[in-house]
């Protein structure tokens, strides 16, 4: 629903500002139509701003054009590639240490939003930016606020907006239910999952898809079997069976343990992404 471009920050240059660069981001065409976009993309905004987290990216201002009437936020620039740029380069997914300190910076984000009644409502490996300063969650266009939490803010009307990903959207997300912490539960454990074993839980298929086929994820190979103990049932496709908190998936990561190669793969992971930087020649993308 929102396009992000690099941009500079002339006030901030004129001050010597060492690192002047930006993103910009604003409704794309289609979305600038509705008469309440602009609301939505201040409703973002809201949420960001209440969101200190060094894996949440960092949101500077809300802003109007003039001339356009145009609103657009103003935010760190994230240089480095996205997740599943990564995972182009791994079809048979990362090594234990690689996916256990990108999933563990994943659920330390979503364990900040939802201590603060915020649901992401769009996990995804694009949605993930890795780069030299760590790891990054980004887009909270479709996110859901509990109304104690900001009350009044302006919510996003899903029977209008059909801007799910099917794949990664939890069953319920897909009857036109609102996001809750389970159902990033569930999307978040499809990254991990898609982490470890190169491949997405459920064959990229819609959750509806996965339940009338009757698919079940096997575990992956490298997983230790406690951290999959609490990733299965986050994958459940019965709301249900899944944990209302993401507690449970964060404390078996920071449980499991570190294998000798950690730094190994640290450094690869981080010439990996260097190397798609190079490659690719850009530092943001649209978003979807």
């Amino acid at each position: 629903m929102g396009a992000v471009y690099q941009a500079c920050d002339l006030l901030r240059e004129q001050f010597g500002e060492p690192a002047p660069q930006i993103a910009i981001k604003t409704l794309n065409e289609d979305f600038s139509e509705f008469h309440d976009g602009q609301a939505l993309l201040h409703s973002e905004y809201a949420v960001l701003s209440r969101l200190h987290h060094r894996r949440v990216v960092r949101v500077f201002s809300f802003e109007v054009d003039p001339g356009s009437e145009r609103a657009f936020i103003t935010m760190e620039l994230l240089k480095g590639c996205t997740l599943d740029e990564l995972l182009l380069q791994h079809p048979q997914g990362l090594p234990w240490d690689q996916a256990r300190e990108i999933a563990q910076a994943l659920l330390e984000a979503l364990a900040c939003a939802h201590e603060q009644g915020i649901c992401h409502g769009d996990i995804k490996p694009g949605n993930l930016m890795l780069g030299d300063y760590g790891i990054r969650l980004f887009d909270f266009g479709l996110s859901h606020v509990s109304e104690a939490a900001l009350p009044g803010l302006p919510k996003l009307a899903r029977d209008r907006f059909a801007a799910l990903t099917p794949s990664y959207a939890a069953p319920e997300l897909l009857d036109g239910a609102d996001p809750t912490p389970d159902s990033d539960v569930y999307a978040a454990a499809c990254v991990i999952y898609e982490l470890y074993q190169g491949e997405h839980p459920f064959q990229r298929l819609s959750a509806k898809q996965a339940l009338e086929r009757k698919l079940s994820p096997q575990a992956p190979t490298p997983m230790p079997l406690p951290v999959w103990k609490a990733l299965q049932p986050a994958l459940s496709l019965d709301s249900g069976r899944r944990d209302r908190s993401i507690g449970p998936l964060l404390a078996a990561f920071q449980k499991a343990p570190r294998s000798s190669t950690l730094d190994r793969c640290r450094n690869h992971l981080h010439t990996t992404v260097s190397r798609l930087i190079r490659r690719n020649g850009r530092h943001v993308s649209v978003l979807k």
